[in-house]
């Protein structure tokens, strides 16, 4: 069985409060896209994790498809599988590609064996993975708060929109960005600034990781100011970074040209 883990944006992100248990409270918007990793399971004699498309760093064996199916399997009776994940989605990008390969494995591993999960009990198992890997058990627009696992429909259309997304070679530490920030809660909320219409979201809609992230790496910073030149209604980075994207009122082209041939650029009609 395959399925196709796709990715996210944040439209705004500000991180609230540091919570006693040593997470953080949030609230953001997340939006789907469709850059997409590709994961395969089936039943094997033995069990088996192969990984192909981008490198990634650490040890393959602590990849979170693993830890999926090592959770179900401590309350399920699973046969040893067979794992192919081919990796599209850049890590350290601030676009959740690991927490959606997790969230992927649990419903596939729902699937493939009928273990009739229920999507609440499905919930839990996620935000034991990652704050933000319920989301991409939902993979619609929503508005986030706690860490991320509070969700509601977001009313954002951008279907007028494309997106150009444009990732450096530089890996940010999602640990290290949450310790260089001070948790603030944002003047005016999310749920109501995406009311505006988009070319109104510039100045009012913020990430509260970009002064970091910029002051250490400027670059990235660089990216979000190539693309409002370029004609961008808005542009921001998503997550914890390193990604950036832009929103266009009409496809851009040659934009490939204003970056190193090292950076990644992924573009989508909304």
């Amino acid at each position: 069985m395959i399925t196709y883990p796709i990715a996210k944006i944040n439209i705004g992100l500000h991180v609230t409060e540091k919570r006693p248990d040593g997470f953080h409270n949030l609230e953001t918007i997340f939006y789907p896209i469709q850059m997409q990793d590709a994961l395969e399971v089936v039943e094997a004699g033995d069990f088996s994790f192969n990984m192909t498309g981008l490198t990634l760093e650490g040890d393959p064996m602590q990849n979170l498809v693993i830890r999926a199916y090592e959770l179900l399997k401590a309350d399920y009776d699973l046969p040893p599988v067979q794992i192919h994940l081919h990796k599209n989605i850049p890590c350290g990008a601030g676009l959740g590609g690991g927490s959606s390969d997790a969230a992927s494995m649990l419903m596939l591993l729902n699937d493939l064996f009928k273990l009739k999960i229920k999507r609440e009990k499905l919930m839990e198992y996620a935000l034991q993975l990652g704050s933000d890997c319920p989301f991409f058990l939902h993979a619609k627009p929503v508005f986030a708060t706690g860490r991320g696992e509070k969700m509601e429909d977001a009313n954002v259309n951008l279907k007028e929109y494309f997106l150009i997304l444009v990732k450096p070679p530089i890996h940010i530490s999602t640990p290290e960005a949450y310790q260089n920030i001070v948790p603030q809660k944002p003047r005016l909320s999310l749920k109501g600034l995406i009311g505006f219409s988009v070319n109104k979201w510039k100045g009012n809609i913020r990430n509260q990781f970009e002064p970091y992230v910029f002051e250490k790496y400027p670059e990235v910073g660089q990216i979000k100011q190539k693309l409002y030149d370029a004609g961008a209604s808005f542009a921001l980075m998503s997550g914890s970074g390193s990604a950036v994207y832009g929103l266009f009122r009409s496809e851009k082209r040659g934009l490939e040209s204003q970056f190193p041939e090292d950076y990644q650029i992924f573009r989508q009609r909304l």
